[in-house]
């Protein structure tokens, strides 16, 4: 057993890397990168959950406890929501293994710096993995107990029949033509998020209204497959809609990926209604590398250091004024500020970052990396 002035070295070295904002940022591009199913939900999502278990475990680690009823109820609710949102069980517990590795890794890295003896670090690590052993099983007995209370939903016909169209080929064809939609071609595949909100519902309410129109859940998405496109005015501005066509039966499952990825380009500059992909192909592509995102933020961490306090005021008007087509009236209008400070805060942005937002390729690593700083991209 670690003396306690090993012990406490090792909490404060836990607690002090569990609330680094990069090292977060880096667990969760690492989770979305590695495990498949994750990288479709928002990061703010996955960062806000893995924020919460690591809080929770720094808490029991200082104990020396196990979790408790409240940290058990938070992992409940992190169940059922990965439940309804389809969530594959073994993607949720591969995607708090690999977040967890990457913070373990920086602890070891920080402890031989300041000659923590490792027996020390070893004893916490057994003690985390017997809080995690528990927090996986509660995890897991809660999100099968969350699939079962759903009944038969994955067994209904348009459940089934969405499943044989994106498995593709001949079965495709032969459920295109058992849905009423064209076996032909020309069918279009549209996106959202599903949730409990209202918002949602009023969606599916809509869309069923155009006929004929497939619509059930997939992996965390609301996911429509139409004949044609919806009609202007039908889906309102509340709700966030990619959607990816016309295609064969038998590509649905490629243009499935568009619609998500223009779903996620939607959410990640605020737009709502629907979006087509070729009206965001650069920013879907943004929103698909969440590596390169990694990258980018690591390459600049310097340039976030040196800004500080001004980190969020120069990274929301160099996007401000990037989304204003480098127009620094409007963006100052925009924010509420004199032209002036925006153009300043530009002109700070270039100097600690050496890029020049003022360029074509410049412009879109300066929006990617201020989306990055301000944790929307």
């Amino acid at each position: 057993m670690p003396s306690s002035a090993d012990w406490t070295a090792v909490i404060n070295l836990i607690e002090e890397v569990m609330t680094e904002e990069d090292l977060l940022s880096s667990a969760v591009t690492s989770a979305r990168t590695n495990v498949r199913e994750i990288a479709a939900l928002p990061a703010a999502d996955i960062a806000g959950h893995t924020r919460g278990l690591l809080a929770a475990a720094t808490r029991a680690l200082a104990d020396r406890r196990g979790p408790t009823d409240a940290e058990l109820a938070f992992v409940a609710e992190l169940a059922a929501t990965r439940a309804r949102q389809d969530v594959p069980i073994e993607a949720v517990l591969m995607a708090i293994h690999v977040a967890s590795r990457v913070i373990w890794s920086r602890a070891r890295e920080i402890a031989a710096i300041r000659e923590i003896p490792p027996a020390a670090l070893l004893d916490v690590r057994e003690l985390y993995e017997d809080w995690a052993e528990a927090v996986r099983a509660r995890l897991i007995s809660e999100y099968h107990a969350v699939k079962l209370s759903q009944g038969t939903r994955a067994g209904d016909r348009e459940a089934v029949l969405l499943r044989r169209l994106l498995a593709g080929g001949s079965t495709a064809v032969l459920a295109a033509a058992e849905a009423g939609l064209p076996a032909g071609g020309g069918l279009w595949l549209l996106t959202a998020r599903a949730g409990e909100d209202a918002a949602v519902g009023r969606l599916q309410r809509a869309l069923r209204a155009q006929r004929p129109m497939l619509l059930s859940f997939d992996g965390g998405f609301l996911v429509g497959v139409a004949a044609r496109p919806p009609a202007p005015g039908l889906i309102g501005a509340d709700t966030a809609v990619g959607i990816a066509g016309p295609g064969e039966p038998g590509g649905l499952a490629a243009l499935r990926r568009l619609a998500i990825a223009a779903l996620a380009a939607a959410e990640l500059t605020g737009r709502r209604g629907l979006t087509h992909i070729a009206e965001v192909a650069v920013l879907a592509a943004i929103a698909d590398r969440p590596d390169l995102s990694g990258a980018l933020l690591e390459r600049h961490a310097a340039a976030r250091t040196a800004l500080g306090a001004q980190l969020r005021p120069v990274a929301t008007a160099v996007r401000a004024w990037l989304e204003a087509d480098r127009d620094a009236a409007l963006a100052g209008q925009r924010l509420f500020v004199h032209p002036n400070t925006v153009r300043n805060r530009v002109q700070r942005f270039t100097e600690v970052t050496g890029i020049d937002p003022a360029g074509t390729v410049g412009g879109l690593n300066a929006w990617w990396l201020c989306g990055g700083w301000l944790g929307g991209g």
